[in-house]
């Protein structure tokens, strides 16, 4: 039995798949690219480059891959509270939450 919530029947051996490349991609030119302005892509705000994490926009237990066009730089707190939240979701909780 895995920790991984089993949403849209993705497995496990996807989702382990899915985060080698994410981890491989964290090394790119391209990622550090993408972080170098140490802007959440969620609230806009600044993070030092130490706390940004890597967010995938649709989450991997909902389908989603490890693409650079899924793949934004987040700040640990808005990861932590989106988990696996669809961006619909996410906004959803956003304007429930102001």
């Amino acid at each position: 039995m895995s920790d991984i919530p089993d949403f849209d029947g993705v497995d496990d051996a996807e989702i382990r798949r899915q985060r080698a490349i994410a981890r491989d991609l964290r090394k790119t030119r391209w990622w550090q690219q993408k972080t170098s302005s140490g802007t959440c892509y969620y609230c806009g705000k600044k993070v030092a480059y130490k706390n940004i994490t890597m967010d995938h926009v649709v989450p991997l237990v909902r389908g989603g891959k490890s693409t650079k066009d899924n793949l934004v730089p987040s700040c640990k707190k808005c990861n932590t509270v989106k988990k696996t939240m669809l961006p619909l979701e996410w906004q959803e909780y956003l304007e429930n939450f102001k």
